[in-house]
């Protein structure tokens, strides 16, 4: 699901990104600014567990691949302000870094898994718990579908966005210049892989941390509870927040150390092809493009696909021999950065804070 370089015309990318920074700014003043410092430690560890979780493709039929993003956890536990946040800055990281979407397409991206994403994850598990305990059965139930609902909403969208390019986009001759696939392509495509195994996975995994929380954590669960004020309100619960933060870090650690696991599903998502990759592509299956002749890559997407080389493309480290220890490196500079920019961003907010009530 993460749309490359090339793949969406310039005008859907500033369109998106009009869309990703009206979420940006919504979901920062939603935050208050005296709780950024509660808020930042939280957004960072959300951010690393879906950066994480993100890493491990799931085979799909046709010989693609797909991932769950770990967005509907982001949004149970820190609300649609702090998930929108969290998921955006771990798609920044993969674009940035290892080139997993583009950099044309990271407003695009961020629309898709982060606003659209926390959006339907927060209202579907709100609606379905509503009235139940913190400690009800019933919220992962609610979990569940709220992940399986988000992850197919993302995928729903992102399949439009390909699906009306070869509409509005074309050269002289007709010619699709970027994304070729009609929309009776796209959204099956899309949606297939998503509404059997991606969202499944989402699901499971969602389910799966509430119920942990439940026990281990249950004040990680209040913000969004409606029965209780969220822990922005309690003192008490942002005590124990702090004890949920470690605990949360450990379990990206431990996660991260199964990365190279992701390595073992071959192929690759689709639609997230480069020019060399999308022409083999096509000369599988010739009748998926509209109006591209088989061995030849849209002049659009050829010509913004190169625009930005990562420095660790497809999470391969070149210095690296083996695929599997390559990934799992990735997997620590990912993790390890958003840990370094939480501790700066915690630092700079404290001195702030102090600055403020010395004067």
């Amino acid at each position: 699901m993460h749309i490359p370089d090339g793949y969406l015309s310039p005008s859907t990318c500033a369109t998106l990104y009009a869309g990703a920074v009206a979420g940006w700014y919504g979901a920062f003043r939603r935050l208050k600014r005296t709780l950024l410092s509660r808020v930042v430690p939280l957004i960072s560890v959300f951010a690393a567990f879906a950066f994480v979780v993100m890493m491990f493709n799931l085979p799909l039929p046709g010989g693609t691949t797909g991932h769950a993003i770990g967005v509907t956890i982001a949004a149970i536990v820190l609300g649609p302000a702090g998930a929108i946040l969290a998921i955006s800055i771990a798609l920044a990281i993969q674009a940035l870094f290892f080139g997993d979407g583009g950099i044309t397409t990271l407003g695009a991206n961020c629309f898709n898994m982060a606003i659209v994403g926390s959006l339907v994850a927060y209202a579907s598990y709100r609606l379905i718990a509503a009235g139940a305990s913190v400690a009800s059965r019933r919220r992962i139930a609610a979990a569940a579908i709220a992940g399986y609902l988000a992850v197919n909403a993302s995928a729903v969208v992102a399949a439009i966005e390909f699906g009306i390019q070869p509409l509005l986009f074309r050269d002289a001759g007709g010619t699709p210049l970027y994304a070729p696939y009609s929309m009776r392509v796209a959204l099956p495509a899309m949606m297939i892989g998503h509404l059997t195994f991606a969202g499944l996975a989402e699901a499971v995994i969602s389910a799966g941390l509430v119920a942990y929380l439940q026990v281990a954590d249950p004040a990680l669960l209040q913000a969004t509870s409606g029965s209780r004020p969220g822990w922005e309100e309690s003192s008490e619960a942002v005590r124990v927040t702090a004890k949920g933060q470690r605990r949360l870090w450990l379990a990206v650690g431990l996660l991260m150390l199964l990365t190279p696991l992701g390595v073992l599903a071959a192929g690759k998502a689709w639609g997230e092809w480069s020019p060399a990759e999308f022409v083999v592509a096509e000369a599988q299956s010739p009748v998926t493009a509209a109006g591209v002749p088989v061995g030849t890559v849209p002049a659009g997407m050829q010509r913004l696909a190169n625009l930005w080389t990562a420095p660790f493309p497809a999470y391969a480290p070149t210095f690296m021999k083996s695929a599997a220890f390559g990934y799992f490196l990735s997997a620590m500079f990912g993790v390890g950065l958003l840990l370094s920019l939480s501790l700066l961003v915690q630092g700079y907010l404290a001195r702030r804070r102090g600055t403020r009530y010395s004067t």
